[in-house]
């Protein structure tokens, strides 16, 4: 497990949270080995940001929340996806390079559930480029409506900073890794919490066979004369094998 630390930095008003990543990057290797999966080095650098930045961004927000992001990207054209909630102490991710549409920019769908809510909120938001470190920014003005800056640190550390009302605006805005890093040793600071999380989607074939209802009624076109197909979680890219008596069972 990741323990991610959530510290109000007095005087200065603004949330710093921070965490070391390579445990769950640990998992999310095992993970590709295990599912024979292997990315190119970009995209694999850009999914393991993505987490990391995703996993700050849980932490900044309410236990009770699921939160899914999906870039779609133009160039190169790809969907990073990760999901996650604090309750569950888990996130997990993928790449999606098939079938996927071409936009004239960049794009970040946010869609948060809240327990016993009747909807999802869903937000959309153009990106520059495509380190998801500098989207945070971007993401922070528009669906949280306060400034926000992420960094990434030596040794897979990562940090956000967040506004909290009555920001030193001006000190946010000068921060760097360095400075960042040393947070802790030249400001005044209070531990609030700490989330805990790990690469985990906990996906199986009884939760897999549901996305397949739509075939029971039309067996012969999904298996086309094969005796068992494979198919992927679309959350975390695992591969299962579905035989016709289990899709007819499900």
């Amino acid at each position: 497990m990741t323990p991610i630390e959530s510290i109000f930095v007095r005087h200065r008003n603004a949330l710093l949270i921070r965490g070391q990543f390579t445990d769950i990057y640990t998992d999310y290797y095992l993970h590709l080995m295990e599912q024979d999966i292997r990315h190119p080095a970009v995209l694999d650098g850009m999914l393991k940001d993505a987490l990391a930045v995703f996993a700050l961004h849980l932490t900044a927000r309410p236990w009770a929340e699921t939160i899914a992001w999906t870039a779609n990207l133009r160039a190169p054209r790809v969907n990073l996806f990760v999901t996650g909630c604090s309750l569950t102490e888990s996130l997990t991710g993928r790449i999606f390079t098939d079938d996927v549409r071409e936009p004239d920019r960049n794009f970040l769908y946010s869609q948060t559930t809240i327990e016993q809510a009747a909807e999802p909120r869903l937000s959309t938001l153009e990106v520059a480029g495509n380190d998801p470190i500098s989207w945070i920014a971007e993401y922070y003005a528009q669906s949280e409506q306060r400034p926000a800056r992420c960094f990434r640190l030596p040794d897979e550390h990562f940090a956000l900073v967040a506004a909290q009302p009555d920001c030193d605006l001006e000190w946010l805005e000068a921060l760097d890794e360095s400075a960042v890093a040393a947070i802790p040793e030249r400001e005044e600071t209070k531990l609030l919490e700490t989330r805990r999380f790990r690469f985990h989607c906990g996906c199986n074939l009884a939760r897999i066979l549901p996305i397949l209802g739509n075939w029971r009624d039309r067996p012969d076109e999904l298996f086309q004369g094969e005796d068992q197909i494979t198919i992927q979680c679309p959350r975390c890219a695992a591969r299962y094998r579905v035989t016709r008596e289990q899709l007819e069972n499900s």
